[in-house]
């Protein structure tokens, strides 16, 4: 379920569904004589079978001359007549087009074809319909645009016309239906402006326009539908500010404005002149200011979140939380992260009995024991310390908990087993430590369990066998030690376990979900041994090289003879990979032939490879993370000749680097077997990974790390096309206290490489992180146009960042690689993905790509920024998120 469906607006939807439902349903269904009847609505009827390509529910067998048509399927006539005035056949999975005989039945009051795989155009002879009360096209794959002359049908009083296709702006024809009650055009992907006629539609109680293209601002006039009840406009490019009028209706019950570009303050009356409010949603917007006092007064409100629901996550609203709204005994559903509250959050919130979510900034109060009704809690992305409060195990209602990327220290308390409804828990991305309490196997219900990024040490608890109920464990980048339990191989509902970067050891299962590789993640754990081939790890009893942490330096000349050996003698021109700035790769072969490695051999004649081999044995001795390239071992010793020979030993990347994907018609040479490129899914993904491991480069190693060479040529592929960062020749550590006070810069000035460095180098400016995140934005251009920075069309002014920045936003499309919108290649399920949905997302990944690589470093976003905007876009365009909270 995405954003929009979250919030009750939608579920309001719901209830106006039922109401157009039962619109004229007093309207009996008399059947006629055999052979009587009026024959032009018959034939109408019958165009419109012959036009239905899909009937699975056989809904039209009974449509033949054997039968009158009043006595059809989904017919229903009038008494007098004997003509049409019903035609329903919701939810019959109808494939085809509506015929345009239907503008010949005069006498149709109520058409209703929602829940179908309806296509094409909406006939324009609809408009003729001039008795037609109800128009229920909502949920079909209607495309075009929404009729002009449907205004001709003045009796209308509902018209959903809502999660199709429809494009094109809304037709400012609409405005004359006076007798319009509910008017639904969301999830389509209509655009342009709402028009200003939309404010005659005195009898309007209801409209829905949200997920669709939108833009301007609201107009004024619509503050003059004193009987509206329902208004939503969220998920749309609206800007400007919301007309005062509109917080003077009344009769307003559900406001949903979430996901635009709304500016402004929220009125400081806005409890008084709104009463009614239930649903209030404007989160993921551009609001300042303070929440008004007065919304205490809107005695009814039962939602309070990022909408009974008040939605104010996402904006810049600051000052403090209202002590008055304790008042609001109804409030179910309480969200206001990610603005700049200042104090405490007042306590006697916590008073209110009917509150299930909650998702705040602050510290985490005690008196949260009494919110005996909570489900969700999430605390996630604050800046939390201290300890997780004994407090949250009295929740016994809680579904979710999330402490997540905090700064959250202890352990997890015993406690925790008492919450035996639990079905998620994300204590990820913290300072936690201590072992996984064994209580945690009371909480029998629990499906998501996510611990990763934190201090956790010791084995698994024999506990956790009881959970069979698992979908997702991620334990990574923690102290776990001792054995993987064989009971984690019963654990048949489980798609990802993610043990990586830890101190397991021993014999890896080889029966369930072991057997799947795709499942499990163990990267990381040196001492680990054995498992299916695909893991590859090193067989149990092998004598070959271990995958053991190395250290610096190994001066042992044994590893020089096992390294020629694997080369096929002194580094034959047939394994040789590529050449570098101070060496050469080599393809090897380790372990009687079990294991494929990459082998980079120094060139000391080099001025620099030495210092380079040194500076990154220091990098990769301290830093794991899962996007990282992993060095098996380093070899600093003697050639046959009493030369300096120095080595390092990597894992092989079985497709090789970005570079040869991006440009393969320069690589014909290294291009894989399929030669295929890379899709606009393979490439997000992608740049995710990079993203990651510069997130965790940055903020989360040892010490803060930049990578100071950050191009395709160093970004390896392994056989699923994850992305991995290489190559740290060049690398720098930032002093971890001059990196927290802001002064990010290493004492040793580098340039890198041509197009990718950033412009302060070039200057004399020191090493700092946003170097790297320059480089970064050149390379997502880079990734999502197919040009090089060193490209010849890039000269004097014009650069790959100026080129993108240029097209923004209008031409974003002319200027990207045009195989990603090549449906049938993009690695989406292109039924629900429409080339519209592509080109947006694509359009926000050039925002990111141009907002890393501004000239300024002061301009530039953080890793970790960009890294959200990226998973924001994937979620786009794969549905909503598990965890988007």
């Amino acid at each position: 379920m995405g954003l929009l469906e979250s919030c009750p607006l939608f579920l309001f939807t719901n209830t106006v569904l039922v109401v157009l439902l039962q619109l004229g349903s007093s309207i009996p269904h008399v059947a006629g004589s055999k052979h009587g009847g009026n024959e032009t609505d018959q034939l109408a009827l019958l165009t419109f079978k012959a036009e239905i390509t899909g009937d699975p529910f056989g809904s039209m067998n009974s449509w033949n001359q054997s039968l009158h048509f009043c006595q059809w399927m989904g017919v229903t006539c009038g008494r007098r007549h004997q003509r049409v005035t019903v035609l329903n056949l919701n939810n019959r999975k109808l494939a085809g087009a509506i015929s345009p005989h239907i503008g010949n039945m005069s006498f149709l009051r109520k058409l209703q074809l929602r829940n179908n795989s309806l296509s094409h155009e909406i006939p324009q002879e609809i408009g003729r319909l001039k008795r037609l009360q109800i128009l229920l096209l909502r949920q079909n794959s209607f495309t075009g645009e929404i009729p002009a002359n449907i205004s001709g049908c003045l009796d209308l009083t509902g018209l959903d016309f809502s999660r199709n296709s429809l494009g094109g702006k809304i037709p400012q024809e609409l405005g004359s239906l006076s007798k319009l009650k509910y008017l639904l055009i969301d999830r389509n992907n209509l655009t342009g402006s709402v028009p200003p006629t939309l404010g005659n539609l005195s009898s309007l109680i209801v409209f829905l326009a949200e997920s669709n293209n939108i833009s301007a601002s609201i107009p004024d006039v619509l503050g003059g539908l004193t009987n509206l009840e329902g208004l939503g406009f969220g998920g749309n490019k609206l800007g400007g500010i919301i007309p005062l009028s509109i917080f003077n209706l009344s009769s307003l019950r559900a406001f949903n404005m979430v996901w635009n570009q709304i500016q402004g303050r929220l009125p400081s009356s806005l409890g008084n002149t709104l009463p009614n409010l239930q649903e209030f949603a404007i989160g993921r917007n551009l609001f300042t200011g303070y929440i008004p006092d007065s919304l205490s007064n809107a005695s009814n409100l039962e939602i309070f979140c990022y909408l009974s629901e008040l939605l104010l996550a996402g904006n810049k609203i600051s000052g403090i939380i209202p002590s008055g709204m304790r008042k609001l005994v109804n409030l179910q559903t309480f969200e206001l992260f990610a603005n700049q509250f200042t104090g405490n959050i007042p306590t006697d919130l916590w008073n209110l009995q009917k509150l299930k979510i909650v998702n705040i900034a602050g510290s985490i109060p005690p008196s949260l024991r009494k919110c005996h009704r909570l489900e969700v809690l999430s605390f996630g992305a604050n800046n939390l310390s201290g300890t997780i409060p004994q407090e949250l195990a009295t929740l016994s209602s809680l579904l979710y908990l999330n402490l997540s990327q905090n700064q959250l220290t202890g352990s997890v308390p015993l406690e925790v087993g008492n919450l035996n409804n639990l079905e998620a828990l994300d204590v990820s991305e913290n300072m936690l430590s201590g072992q996984i309490p064994s209580t945690l196997g009371n909480c029998v219900k629990l499906t998501l369990l996510y611990m990763e990024g934190n201090i956790f040490w010791g084995s698994l608890p024999s506990s956790l066998r009881y959970l069979r109920g698992f979908e997702e464990i991620d334990l990574s980048r923690n102290k776990f030690s001792g054995k993987i339990p064989d009971y984690l191989e019963d654990f048949v509902f489980l798609r990802k376990l993610n043990l990586s970067f830890n101190d397991f050891e021993g014999a890896v299962p080889e029966r369930g979900i072991f057997k799947i590789a795709s499942v499990v993640s163990l990267e990381g754990n040196d001492k680990l041994c054995g498992g299916i081939p695909e893991l590859q790890l090193h067989r149990c009893n092998s004598e070959g090289l271990r995958r053991n942490r190395f250290t610096f330096p190994l001066k042992v000349t044994v590893a020089t003879i096992n390294l020629l050996k694997a080369t096929d003698g002194f580094f034959s021109q047939d394994n040789l990979l590529g050449i570098g700035g101070f060496g050469s790769v080599y393809k090897g072969i380790l372990d009687q032939g079990d294991r494929v490695v990459a082998v980079k051999v120094l060139n000391l004649q080099f001025r620099g490879a030495s210092k380079s081999f040194i500076a990154e044995c220091n990098a990769l001795k301290s830093i794991r993370h899962r996007n990282l390239v992993k060095v098996l071992t380093a070899c600093s010793s003697v050639d046959y000749n009493g030369n300096d020979f120095k080595a390092l030993v990597y894992e092989f990347m079985v497709n090789g680097s970005l570079d040869k994907w991006l440009h393969p018609n320069e690589n014909e040479n290294e291009v894989s077997e399929d030669s295929r490129c890379l899709n606009l899914l393979e490439r997000l993904n992608i740049a995710i990974d990079v993203a990651c491991a510069l997130d965790y480069l940055h903020h989360y190693g040892p010490e803060p790390i930049v990578h100071c060479d950050l191009k395709p040529s160093n970004i390896l592929l392994d056989n699923e096309l994850t992305g991995y960062v290489g190559d740290f020749g060049i690398a720098r550590f930032l002093p971890k206290v001059a990196y927290e006070s802001g002064n990010q810069s290493s004492s040793i000035g580098v340039k890198g490489s041509i197009g990718y460095a950033a412009p302060e180098y070039g200057m004399g400016s020191e090493v700092s992180t946003s170097g790297d995140v320059y480089s970064y934005g050149i390379l997502l251009l880079e990734m999502f146009t197919g040009k090089r920075p060193t490209d010849h069309m890039f000269s004097d002014s014009l650069s790959l960042h100026n080129f993108a920045k240029m097209a923004f936003p209008e031409q974003v499309a002319s200027i990207a690689d045009s195989t990603l919108f090549h449906q049938q290649d993009n690695g989406l399920n292109h039924s629900s993905t429409s080339s519209q949905k592509i080109e947006e997302c694509m359009i926000s990944i050039f925002k990111a790509g141009i907002a890393c690589s501004e000239e300024l470093p002061r301009n530039r976003l953080a890793v970790n920024e960009v890294l959200m905007q990226l998973y924001a876009i994937k979620n786009t365009l794969l549905g909503s998120d598990r965890r988007a909270a």
